[in-house]
């Protein structure tokens, strides 16, 4: 069987393959193949192998063969970066939202000098990138280089991207000249106060991590089956939903997994809590809540809900049985239904901005903070607990409309939509070469066919 691209998620404990042909007429997703993730092997080939097989098995066919091959990666801890920006609700907020875009996982953010135990952190974090921002374009200049002479001191064989004041571009090359560190220059992500312009540093963070990823234990056969750059799977989520977007509209993008949930929003806001926001916030926004997982850190998630009355509506005391990676009994599904529902909760909560008002000589003054998402005309749900838990699109649906009328949630008319397929990342990875042929999986994914797709 010939095939036109299969695009590989390599995710943290499990590697998926998905097979499309007909990509410039009828795109088709031809069908699915699942294999273990094998980093702690030593080579990440053997579960992608597992996986094509797997996919072989179920297209009853013993020979597969396909033109390119793709892949995106959260193995081997996906994109561990640290974040240095001067001011933390100014460039150091740009510089993360930059990151998190990319689809990084951030382990340290400073702001100002970086102080030696931050260097001590960042040395034990160990990170796969070091992000250095810091000023508007030829304003503040002495503690911008500092933290660079300190940084690059760590001598990490790493890339290092810098995205701050252009004026002292050469100033930073010189510095890390020397080092172990490998440079990349962008443009500033804070250009200007009240500025944000995170998708250069967003395209180099995926551009350095698509060539260093081989560098991680396990994977470093992977270039020997894929074409073209690696991913990392959060970053190829955002850019399917901004993909989409361009057909859609305004949309949210829930994906719960057993380690983190992560929101991807994609909407500008209203013009009403636009002309009242204290700070810029992108088009696209992710945020990752490392705390909220179904399976790593399902305790969290209980004792958010409360133990006792988690335990008392499912009738099992013994809550820790319950913890599997794929639920299997109906009390297996109805508990992590319960943990899913608490995940997109709290996630939506701390994603979503909020009214505030303060009081001074003038009285009161109403402002807002965080993305505004009540011009989402879409909710979507995907990642493995929303697309295959029975319920999960009343679980996103509950979220909806809000009792709290300063949290800026989707309104209660927004659509729910779940990603039946469970392609979005693989679409995410199509869109750069094939976007119509991704949005068409996608709608069809959704159940959505007939949509309008780019022009």
């Amino acid at each position: 069987m010939q095939l036109e691209i299969i695009v590989a998620e390599i995710g943290s404990t499990t590697t998926v393959v998905s097979g499309f042909s007909g990509l410039e007429a009828e795109p088709c997703l031809v069908g699915q193949g699942q294999g273990p993730t094998t980093v702690e092997q030593g080579d990440v080939r053997l579960g992608l192998n597992q996986a094509l097989a797997d996919l072989r098995r179920k297209l009853g066919t013993k020979k597969l063969e396909w033109q390119h091959i793709y892949a995106c990666s959260s193995a081997a801890g996906g994109l561990k970066m640290t974040v240095h920006g001067l001011v933390y609700d100014m460039t150091a907020r740009a510089a993360r939202e930059a990151a998190l875009g990319a689809g990084a996982v951030l382990h340290q953010v400073t702001a100002g000098p970086v102080s030696d135990a931050d260097l001590a952190k960042t040395r034990e974090i160990a990170p796969n990138i070091i992000l250095l921002a810091g000023g508007v374009d030829y304003g503040e200049r002495q503690v911008i280089l500092e933290n660079a002479r300190r940084l690059a001191a760590l001598n990490l064989p790493i890339p290092v991207i810098y995205a701050g004041n252009v004026a002292i571009q050469e100033e930073v090359r010189a510095i890390f000249a020397a080092t172990a560190c490998q440079l990349t220059l962008v443009e500033n992500v804070y250009p200007r106060i009240d500025e944000l312009r995170i998708e250069p540093t967003r395209q180099a963070i995926q551009r350095v991590f698509a060539e260093h990823i081989v560098h991680a234990p396990g994977m470093g056969q992977i270039r020997e089956l894929v074409d073209g750059p690696i991913q990392p799977v959060p970053g190829a989520v955002l850019n399917a939903a901004v993909t989409l977007y361009g057909c859609l509209g305004d949309l949210l993008v829930f994906d719960v997994g057993g380690a983190t949930t992560d929101l991807h929003s994609v909407t500008p806001g209203s013009e009403e809590v636009n002309s009242i926001l204290v700070d810029p916030e992108p088009l696209a926004k992710r945020t990752v809540e490392g705390d909220l997982g179904l399976f790593r850190n399902a305790s969290n998630l209980i004792n958010l809900l409360g133990r006792e009355n988690l335990a008392a509506s499912l009738g099992q005391s013994g809550l820790e049985e319950l913890v599997q990676p794929i639920p299997n009994n109906p009390q297996e599904i109805a508990f992590a239904e319960a943990l899913t529902a608490k995940a997109v909760t709290v996630a939506l909560e701390r994603h979503a901005g909020r009214i505030r008002y303060l009081y001074g000589p003038g009285g009161r003054l109403k402002i807002a903070r965080g993305k505004d998402l009540t011009r989402v005309k879409y909710v979507i749900g995907t990642g493995g607990a929303l697309t295959r838990l029975p319920r999960g699109r009343e679980l996103l649906a509950a979220n909806l409309g809000s009792r709290d009328p300063d949290l800026l949630v989707p309104p209660a008319e927004a659509r729910v939509l779940i990603d039946r397929h469970y392609i979005m990342a693989a679409a995410g990875v199509l869109a750069s070469s094939h976007p119509r042929a991704a949005i068409a999986l996608m709608l069809k994914s959704m159940d959505l066919e007939g949509m309008p797709s780019v022009p």
